[in-house]
């Protein structure tokens, strides 16, 4: 609802038309047309079962004026079937005829809306045509109906009479008199409309305007002029009220009132908020609300057009700023139904027939559908669904605002009074009977029918003698006191309901102001000129999102991650960037000067983004604003005369709305100065808007295409187009969907793989990372919704809530039915893996059936929609999506019973197409199904690869083995003796990070050499390689009985051709053989790196250990690979240790640098150097301390770790404890070192050894967290 409705529409013609300003555009006439006679309304979905009263007929445009406005074109079927939905319904005297008010929106292909005020009445049928061709319809019914009945043993009206009162006759008799229709003694009432259709939502004033209008007609009195002089009135002179004012303008009988918002006020909103509060129940309202920011389905479902119109419209006004900006029919008129199996998020109203509940609706999709019960007080919310941020807080402001206005929170059923007293009759279907359309009954016509009960008469007679009066009967009392009371109370009423209403939205608007107080400052202005910003708008990032929500309280990311991926938010940042070059968008007007406001009133820094709630402070001054220009009117209109009718026309008829003169009502006034000369500078103010965009080079219309474009990805379509709606046409629309799904997709696969490329780029050390774990995670999300959504379009029927899943679970129940038949051919892996021991891994077979298996063993998933999302996930992880989805769609003849033709999956390029897109995201490695899926149990395999060429193929030894993730670890798990492969169950490790490996060193053959290890998921997979290449037993390498291997995960083989191009960084991995063999076994075969390069070496270890705690605390990764991996700190500081360390032939054995600790530890430990008692001596002697507890805890730790291991250790816990530093002096100033190093050595250069303590020191600002696996059973 734009603020502007002043400004002429879209392609207005004559910028002088006066009609730009007007009230009403249009007043429409809708009824039966007595020529073409009662037409059945086969788009209504008829029911022949039901009597001939309750069918519904085709109604007509009967009138309508003026007959075109040039730039908001009438469009007679949208009107027709919005002002009578249900079509036309007839009536007879016996039945409640109370006029029932309902409002409408269409919203155009550019979206802007115009709005339609309906009041609709009954009228006396006098074509005796139609008359008797309802009583041939009776008649032939009557007679269908004898014929079922006296087939049937027992007569339905037996069994109806047994059930009301016994002996009850007469009213049996009333029963069967009131659903028939006698033409000589019945009369017989048709349903007529009169509309007025408006550029903004007055609706308080055009309903009262109708109403007035309708009195005229039914009152005794002819009214004061012939009715055509209000109409004139309204349609050509009364004037728009100008924003922040108010305007009087007279209906038939009293004058009406109506007011509009100023430039910096909340936009116009006419629809009362209690009701929808009062309808749903606050809890409801804010859950519904949430789901209509994050863009899911949203079906309203009540039996009252006005119910739907108020909840949608009270919804959509308190998203300010935002807008919504896909399908809106807040009224889905029964011929358009097959509209909900429209793939795109919507927000639509059904009107529910009566009687019928919930289960028998037949929805297309559910998966991500709000289901709104606004009559039964109940909703349905899609699964997964975040709560909007500090909602308890936020509801218990709304709870004050509201018990102000004396609302109880929790909402009030209202049934209207009949319903209730109906409840438990069985009556009750019959006269009650709102089938078709929107009349309600009242308690009179259920005295009337029941005048005939003697009960009813019995109580009646006992009421009179203790002097309680029936309702109703005291119709004749005073009126006019009566009356003067009842209008004051009404005005109050309304005051109080325009204040309400303020108040409300001035809350949710505050919410947002709050939220989005800095947004300005995340919007990328990347763009030289609006035709450049255009022509890029797909490619361009225009919101830097992972800073936005870097800056935000961890409690809101859940839902602030989706919503900022969603339509409303890409357009509010669109409008934000396209107010450079043209005139704000009015609500972002609004929006901005109340930021402005925040922060003149509290100065924050802008930074320091804060959960603590901040209650909305401007309640009192807008309800304020409101009661002034209500109690002070700025404009009057002109008072309707007398026009210059032809004599003897505009008849008065009592109980008839007259034929009205058109030629009267067709044109409006020649000389409206004063509107001329405003619209005249409207018109300015649109020339100069033309120049301006002709300056910037686009001329108007292709401008507006671009617009159009640039803002229509995944919203094609706003509204179905009601009017034509043959099967072209309905193919047309779908096959707009077909191709809004494939763009999306297109869309969602792209931004996935250039979040998660940006992000690997990043580890490779190209530019800066943008994507957090939560951002990852809400695009999988809309990925997952995506799916559903293409899965339902075109549905044949309906199954389940998850569309996706109940096409997988058809397509196994026939696999494994041909499976039983034959055994099917495999799809097979890469190859196996071959070592050089032989040892390998078998082939894990790819199976789509096993994937599902795998899903539906998991009994932590309660649902379809959980389930086929699950298994998206884990396909998404497995990189088999594309492959998996290509595999369902194979079956053919599945897909074409499932699915209609127009089905987005029988199109057969598009699917293609999107099997493609969905192929690139194999390019990228996903752990969307470990990450998310934490406490599921899941079977692993692991494989220990010897290297058989130099050691014994068989041990006589226990070994053992222990895998660890980042979710934790197996334990000790015994391997069985000379069986190298097993497999064993455990809850989810996460990522694996590290393998400890060792046995007992018992029996003749215990030395072992380890080539290395490989553990896999055989849920997802993933394979993991721990190498090791060194030797466990004692007496030889650094007589280790124990390892800690560090893991990377493997690329499979078929992805290696893929990976080529767009390699995913590996893990790194545990140190190789040719490194960790000691340094003799070296000597002469490697080339030693220099000084330099391992200087390098070290400040890269220390770099990434600092990079790896600046990321968001999801997704930093192993820290384990970060210390102790190929290229990690121990691996670095060994190089220094090994830098000018002397050979070993010296010494005539192997000697390693833990051999020099425990050399200087020995030193320490009988050396007391005290020198002066000065402080740093002091810190010196404590550093000594603590290196010799270190050292000696880590030599009496009950594990078999060889010496390499030890010194693993040390560094790992120097690092933690901030001690490395510390050592690294005292170390480089021992005496053992000149008997162990060159004279060259780098420990030995006081540079080096000052330069790599201040390296070190960089590390000491951060807490590091050691995994368990590599300090097991060290205690210091």
């Amino acid at each position: 609802m734009s603020g502007s409705g002043a400004a002429p529409g879209p392609g207005s013609g004559s910028g002088s038309s006066p009609a730009a300003c007007r009230f009403a555009h249009y007043f429409v006439l809708c009824g039966i047309d007595a020529d073409s006679g009662l037409e059945p309304d086969e788009l209504a979905g008829e029911n022949f079962d039901q009597s001939p009263l309750r069918r519904t007929f085709k109604s007509k445009v009967l009138a309508h004026y003026p007959q075109n406005i040039e730039w908001n074109p009438f469009d007679q079927d949208a009107v027709n079937m919005l002002c009578m939905p249900k079509g036309l319904s007839f009536r007879t005297q016996t039945d409640s005829r109370d006029p029932q008010f309902h409002s409408f929106i269409i919203t155009r292909e550019d979206g802007s809306r115009t709005y339609g005020f309906v009041l609709t009445f009954y009228e006396e049928v006098t074509s005796k045509q139609i008359c008797t061709a309802m009583q041939t319809l009776y008649q032939m019914h009557n007679a269908e109906h004898y014929n079922s009945v006296c087939a049937s043993s027992s007569c339905s009206m037996d069994s109806l009479a047994s059930s009301l009162d016994e002996g009850d006759t007469t009213s049996l008799l009333k029963l069967q008199r009131y659903n028939s229709y006698d033409i000589s003694r019945d009369t017989l009432y048709v349903s007529k409309s009169i509309c007025l259709i408006t550029p903004l939502p007055f609706m308080q004033a055009c309903k009262k305007f109708l109403v007035q209008l309708h009195k005229a007609v039914t009152s005794q009195q002819p009214p004061p002029l012939p009715l055509e002089s209000y109409i004139h009135n309204i349609l050509y002179e009364v004037p728009l009220p100008p924003p922040g004012r108010s305007l009087k303008f007279y209906g038939v009988y009293e004058p009406v009132i109506c007011q509009r918002p100023g430039p910096s006020e909340l936009p116009l909103s006419d629809y009362p908020l209690r009701e929808a509060f009062e309808l749903l129940g606050l809890e409801n309202l804010v859950q519904v609300f949430t789901c209509v920011l994050l863009e899911m389905q949203i079906l309203l479902y009540s039996q009252d057009y006005q119910r739907l119109m108020t909840v949608a419209e009270g919804i959509t006004t308190l998203l300010f700023p935002f807008q919504w900006q896909h399908v809106y029919v807040p009224i889905l008129p029964a011929s358009l139904l097959h509209f909900l199996d429209a793939p795109v998020p919507y927000l639509m109203g059904l009107q529910s027939k009566e009687g019928t509940d919930r289960s028998k609706l037949e929805l297309p999709q559910e998966a991500n559908l709000c289901f709104v019960d606004i009559d039964n007080h109940f909703i349905e919310l899609p699964e997964e669904f975040p709560q909007f941020p500090n909602k308890a807080d936020f509801i218990q402001e709304l709870v004050e605002v509201l018990l102000q206005f004396g609302i109880p929170p929790e909402g009030s059923v209202h049934c209207s009074e009949s319903t209730t007293k109906l409840k438990n009759l069985v009556l009750k279907d019959l006269v009650n009977d709102r089938k078709n359309g929107n009349v309600s009954t009242t308690n009179m016509s259920m005295y009337e029918l029941l005048k005939g009960n003697e009960t009813i008469a019995r109580l009646q007679a006992l009421a009179r003698r203790t002097g309680v009066t029936m309702e109703k009967m005291d119709l004749s009392a005073s009126l006019g006191e009566k009356e003067k009371d009842l209008k004051l109370q009404c005005e109050e009423a309304e005051l109080r309901d325009y204040q309400l209403n303020v108040q409300l939205r001035e809350v949710f608007a505050n919410r947002f102001t709050q939220m989005f107080a800095d947004y300005e400052a995340f919007v990328i202005q990347s763009a030289q000129d609006m035709e450049s910003w255009l022509t890029n708008r797909e490619q361009m990032q225009n919101f830097d999102k992972a800073s936005f929500l870097s800056d935000q309280p961890e409690p809101y990311l859940p839902f602030l991650s989706r919503f900022i991926e969603t339509q409303m938010f890409a357009t509010f940042i669109d409008n934000k960037i396209m107010s450079q070059w043209e005139e704000k968008d009015p609500l972002l007007r609004v929006f901005d000067s109340r930021i402005e406001k925040i922060r003149l009133y509290n100065v924050r820094a802008p930074t320091l983004r804060t959960s603590i709630y901040q209650k909305c402070s401007t309640l009192k001054e807008a309800a304020q604003s409101i009661e002034q220009r209500l109690m002070k009117m700025d404009h009057t209109a002109i008072h309707p005369h007398l026009l210059d009718m032809k004599i003897g026309q505009g008849k008065y008829e009592q109980g008839f709305f007259p034929k009205l003169q058109s030629d009267v009502l067709a044109t409006g006034p020649t000389n409206n100065n004063r509107w001329v000369s405003r619209s005249a500078t409207t018109q300015r103010r649109k020339d100069r808007l033309r120049q301006h965009s002709e300056q910037v080079g686009l001329d108007n219309d292709l401008r507006e295409k671009y617009m159009q474009e640039a803002r229509s990805l995944g919203k094609n379509l706003r509204q179905p187009k009601l009017s034509d709606l043959s099967p072209a046409v309905i193919a047309q629309t779908n096959w707009k969907f077909v191709e809004g799904l494939l763009k999306e997709c297109r869309m969602k696969t792209k931004r996935m793989l250039v979040e998660k490329m940006g992000h690997e780029a990043v580890e490779l050390g190209h530019g800066e990372a943008n994507i957090t774990g939560l951002e990852e995670n809400t695009l999988i999300a809309s990925l997952c919704d995506l799916l559903e959504r293409i899965w339902s379009h075109g549905l044949q029927v309906k199954q389940g809530k998850s569309a996706l899943w109940s096409h997988l679970i058809q397509f196994q129940d026939r696999e494994e039915k041909q499976e039983h038949l034959a055994e099917s051919p495999v799809a097979l892996g890469p190859e196996r893996r071959k070592s050089d021991s032989g040892v390998m891994l078998p082939t894990l077979r790819v199976s789509l059936i096993q994937d599902m298996r795998h899903i539906q063993n998991m009994s932590e998933i309660k649902t379809d929609v959980g389930r086929a999302r699950a298994w998206i996930r884990l396909s998404l992880e497995k990189k088999l999506l594309s492959q998996h989805l290509k595999q369902l769609l194979s079956n053919q003849p599945l897909t074409r019973k499932l699915y209609k033709r127009y089905a987005f999956l029988r199109c057969e390029e598009e699917r293609e197409q999107f099997l493609y897109h969905l192929l690139s995201l194999n390019a990228v490695d996903y752990f969307c199904f470990t990450s998310v899926f934490t406490t599921i149990m899941i079977p692993y395999r692991s494989v220990i690869i010897p290297i058989k060429k130099l050691s014994n193929a068989i041990i006589t030894s226990n070994p053992w083995i222990c895998v660890s993730g980042e979710l934790g670890d197996t334990g000790v798990m015994q391997i069985p003796k000379n069986l190298l492969e097993m497999t064993f169950e455990c809850q989810n490790l996460g990522k694996l990070t590290t393998v400890q490996i060792g046995h007992d060193n018992s029996g003749l053959l215990a030395k072992w050499l380890v080539d290395c290890v490989m553990v896999r998921n055989e849920i997802t997979g993933h394979t993991y390689r721990f190498p090791c290449g060194r030797w466990l037993g004692k007496g030889i390498d650094d007589g280790s009985l124990e390892r800690i291997l560090i893991g990377e995960l493997m690329v499979p083989a078929a992805d290696e051709d893929l990976v080529k191009q767009c390699r995913t960084p590996p893990q790194q991995k545990s140190p190789t053989a040719a490194r960790r063999l000691s340094i003799t076994s070296l000597t002469g075969k490697a080339t030693k790196p220099n000084a330099g390069q391992i200087q390098e070496g070290i400040g890269e270890a220390v770099n990434n250990i600092v990079k790896h705690f600046h990321k968001p605390e999801k997704e930093r990764g192993s820290l384990t690979v970060l210390l102790c991996g190929e290229n990690g700190l121990v691996a670095a500081l060994e190089q220094v240790f090994h830098h000018g360390f002397k050979s070993a032939r010296i010494f005539h054995k192997n000697v390693f640098i833990w051999d020099f600790i425990e050399k200087a530890v020995a030193y320490f430990e009988t050396t007391d150097q005290i020198l002066d008692n000065e402080d740093d001596v002091l810190i010196q002697k404590s550093s000594c301390k603590t290196f010799c507890h270190y050292v000696n805890a880590i030599n009496t730790a009950p594990r078999n770790i060889g010496k390499d291991g030890k010194f693993q250790i040390l560094v790992c816990l120097g690092t933690r404890d901030r001690l490395l530093s510390l050592w690294i002096p005292l170390l480089a100033e021992c005496p053992a070192i000149t008997r162990m190093y060159e004279e060259s050595a780098l420990l030995r250069d006081r540079m080096t050894v000052n330069s790599l303590i201040r390296i070190l020191q960089t590390i000491q600002d951060f807490t590091i967290v050691l995994e368990g696996s590599l300090i097991k059973g060290v205690d210091v």
